[in-house]
């Protein structure tokens, strides 16, 4: 346990994940431009993210760094974090009946050497025909507008689908951490190791 560990991230929901390895880390915030090219795919896009995340986060230090980016894709058109309610609705109104697929990408970077572990996680969305009223109370009861796609599948926004196909059911809030785990432990940082005491018992 001698590694230290970063996440590239300042997203609540990715620091949520990360903590269920119990893992002692700490967030960064990695400066880079999310903008996404035009014509570039939605799975290329994410990859390329999350390792620029996570090698902007790593320059000088020798900790292991997590970086992670999500590109929703509606027919091949790319979906972003909507930002305004307008915005949101025309999105959820286009997604209703149909498939939405979610790339999520993660890469870890070794500070010490630059090494870099990468993966695409796809998960696929079928979205329910919710009609335009629901969608507007969805979106004012949760205000997602900073959310890949304008919803939430962690809290209300399960309410919006009809079916999730994934290798991974935590790639989808953002951090497909079954991936993540397996690539800790093969780099040394084992939650599971003998040398860590159990949590104490209140």
């Amino acid at each position: 346990m001698s590694r230290k560990l970063v996440l590239a991230s300042t997203s609540k929901y990715r620091a949520e994940l990360l903590a269920r390895l119990r893992l002692p880390f700490e967030t960064r915030s990695p400066d880079v431009d999310e903008e996404i090219a035009p014509g570039e795919p939605p799975e290329a896009a994410a990859a390329r993210l999350a390792a620029a995340k996570a090698e902007a986060a790593a320059r000088g230090t020798d900790a292991l760094v997590i970086g992670a980016d999500q590109v929703p894709s509606l027919g091949g058109r790319i979906l972003r974090k909507p930002g305004d309610h307008r915005t949101a609705l025309e999105q959820l109104l286009a997604c209703r009946g149909r498939t939405v697929v979610f790339h999520t990408a993660a890469a870890i970077v070794d500070g010490r050497n630059g090494a870099a572990h990468r993966t695409v996680d796809v998960t696929e969305v079928d979205f329910a025909r919710l009609d335009r009223d629901a969608l507007d109370r969805y979106l004012r009861l949760e205000e997602p507008y900073d959310c890949a796609g304008g919803f939430r599948a962690e809290g209300l926004g399960i309410i919006l689908f009809s079916a999730i196909r994934s290798r991974d059911p935590t790639a989808l809030i953002g951090l497909p951490l079954i991936w993540v785990a397996a690539t800790l432990r093969a780099l040394g940082l084992d939650p599971l190791a003998p040398d860590r005491a159990p949590a104490a018992r209140p």
